[in-house]
């Protein structure tokens, strides 16, 4: 069920059961375990992997520990999606807290921060795709991507233009560099994947998108990872 429309559903009563249940697992675990173990079941099979009694069984909890944090599934969905968000604005904030006056090594730092989500942040990229299928018929999760795909793109833009001063190339290279990223994840999601593949992206991705682009009297820098 889309998001949308799951968010406007009513939360199931609780029975005194329940309740009774739910105090007793509450001391055990916090609202932070069921997002964690929310993240964790996107990971591993997609959004419809996301499922109360599944989580609960999990965690080795009855259901009345869930609805002490949350009144339904609806709301667990949107609360880890937001995480996530969160999480992505404010990889961008650090990532642009660490500029130095060095725009070439700045970019350097850009790409690998870009391509981490497919090196040891795996499970990152995993769930980031899995958000993107959701979002491809949810109108709040394409919304909330929206958000995400934005921020970092205008990240990309002052990068680039910190290198050619030109905001419209700027513009288009950070464009065309998102994208080229995006199709990184998709490739790099696949399983058994030469060890060597985020390497070779690495190196065409500075080699076409940034070193070919820089005035010929511009110094260069090596951006490609050392084997």
């Amino acid at each position: 069920m889309p998001l949308s429309r799951e968010l406007t559903l009513a939360s199931t009563p609780k029975s005194a059961s329940s309740t009774a249940a739910a105090a007793k697992d509450a001391p055990r675990l916090k609202r932070e375990d069921w997002l964690q173990a929310a993240f964790n079941a996107v990971v591993d099979g997609g959004v419809d992997n996301l499922k109360i009694l599944t989580l609960a069984e999990t965690l080795g909890v009855t259901r009345g520990s869930f609805y002490w944090h949350f009144g339904d599934h609806a709301e667990l969905l949107q609360a880890t999606l937001q995480g996530w968000k969160d999480q992505e604005i404010q990889r961008v904030l650090h990532i642009e807290s660490q500029q130095t006056p060095d725009p070439h090594a700045d970019m350097h730092r850009l790409l690998d921060a870009a391509l981490a989500h497919s090196g040891d942040e795996l499970e990152n990229m995993r769930f980031e795709l899995a958000v993107r299928g959701l979002g491809r018929r949810d109108a709040q999760v394409a919304a909330l991507l929206i958000e995400v795909d934005q921020a970092r793109t205008q990240l990309f833009v002052r990068h680039f233009n910190r290198l050619f001063h030109d905001t419209q190339k700027a513009t288009d290279l950070a464009a065309l560099f998102y994208l080229t990223i995006v199709g990184c994840f998709q490739a790099l999601s696949r399983p058994g994947n030469p060890a060597r593949s985020k390497d070779y992206f690495k190196s065409i991705i500075a080699t076409f998108l940034i070193q070919a682009q820089l005035p010929l009297s511009e110094p260069s820098i090596a951006l490609t990872s050392k084997p």
